[in-house]
Formats: structure tokens, C-alpha cells, sequence
């Protein structure tokens, strides 16, 4: 493990240590978006489907059970928010395998990692907003995308059709777990579409409190 792997890691396991165990309790009110972009995930038939930064496993359970045939990969960089995520997907599923490890999305290689050279699916929900190097971390899922596969990312947007107090507030809150809306976000994935040749699609929601986006890799 490299040290800014282990670095990162460790202050992500000193946040959720104990948070992971009421994390999907709470989260659910105030991570907005991320069930429609489940919906718009629509793998193909025995697709692969990764999710980058999968925490307590709450998306992959749901893309489980929406996808029924889907073959499920998830990565994160806290070995506390892994071991939810193992004994969430072992309870959701007796009879079938979702394939977990811990990774840094800023540089992992899917082979490495799962024996996978690419996925159909990968999707990335409110963890964007935590990657230091998030615009690399774009780029490493954008890469492990299979020809046609498409890349969805749902997170924080920068409230601005929001009252300024709520804003402010609410940005000051979540700075606490060291999360910081990423306000260029429509911008670098346009910049990361162009560069490859993808196509790309990207809406506010909840008047700019979320934002959600597609970048489908080209045939």
C-alpha cells in the first residue's frame, strides 16, 4: 500500500470507525439523487458494475437487487467502511458473490484489483467530494470503462438556487467529515468527455443542492 493510500485511508477509517455503523440510518436523508442514478444505470444483460468509494455497500445492495444479473465490484480506502460493506452484501445476497477490495481511486488497476480488465458500469456517489486528487480519480474510472460502458457520478453541488445560510451551513457541516463540494464538476467532466471523445450529460438537482452526470465511453 502506498503511503498516500495509507495516509488517506487511515483518516477515512478515524471518521467512520464508528459512523459506519448509522451511516446509511442518516445518509439517507441528506444524500439526495443517489436511488435515480441507480435507475439510470441500466448495465447490460450479465454487465459488470464497479463502484468507486462503495462505503457501507448501501449501492451496491440496491443495484443488486434492481440488476438482478448484474456481476457486482465495489473499492474503497477505508478497511472500517469495507467491513460493512462485506457483511451488508453477505446478508443481502446468499447466493450470489460481490467482489470487494480496498483501493485508492486516484490509482488502481481493475485487473489488479478483480481480475476484471473493465466494467460496463461504474458509478461514484458522494465520494468525489472527499478525493483530494478527484479529477484524477475521473480519470481512473473513466479508463476502466469497457467500450459503450458509461460512468455515473452523483454528489454535492454547490447550493446555489439555495438560501445563503442553508448554504453556508451546510458547508461548514460537512467540511466536519472532510467533504468539500466540488463546484467545478460540470466543467472537469466535459474537459474529461472532450479529451477521450465520450459523450456527456449533467443536471442539477434539488435546486443546485446535488448534481448528477453520465459520461458514456464511445463503442
Amino acid at each position: 500500500m502506498s503511503q498516500s493510500l495509507s495516509n488517506h485511508g487511515d483518516l477515512m477509517d478515524g471518521v467512520y470507525r464508528h459512523q459506519r455503523h448509522f451511516y446509511d440510518a442518516t445518509r439517507k436523508f441528506y444524500l439526495l439523487g443517489r436511488d435515480r442514478m441507480i435507475k439510470n444505470l441500466q448495465p447490460p444483460k450479465d454487465g459488470t458494475v464497479l463502484e468507486i468509494g462503495c462505503g457501507t455497500g448501501r449501492n451496491l445492495v440496491a443495484v443488486g437487487k434492481t440488476y438482478k444479473d448484474a456481476k457486482l465490484y465495489g473499492f474503497d480506502i477505508s478497511s472500517e467502511m469495507l467491513a460493512s460493506a462485506q457483511k451488508s452484501t453477505t446478508k443481502a445476497f446468499s447466493d450470489r458473490t460481490v467482489k470487494l477490495a480496498i483501493g485508492d481511486a486516484t490509482n488502481f488497476k481493475s485487473k489488479d484489483l478483480f481480475g476484471v480488465d473493465a466494467f460496463d458500469r461504474v458509478f461514484i456517489s458522494y465520494s468525489i467530494s472527499m478525493i483530494p486528487e478527484w479529477e484524477k480519480a475521473l480519470e481512473m474510472a473513466y479508463r476502466s470503462l469497457a467500450p459503450g460502458g458509461q460512468l455515473h457520478i452523483v454528489d454535492f453541488g454547490n447550493q446555489h438556487r439555495m438560501p445563503r445560510i442553508f448554504r453556508v451551513t451546510l458547508q461548514k457541516w460537512l467540511a466536519l467529515f472532510h467533504v468539500t463540494p466540488r463546484d467545478n464538476l460540470e466543467y472537469a467532466l466535459r474537459v474529461l468527455a472532450a479529451r477521450h471523445g465520450a459523450k456527456f450529460a449533467f443536471r442539477s438537482l434539488f435546486r443546485g443542492y446535488s448534481q448528477i452526470a453520465v459520461v458514456t465511453r464511445g463503442a
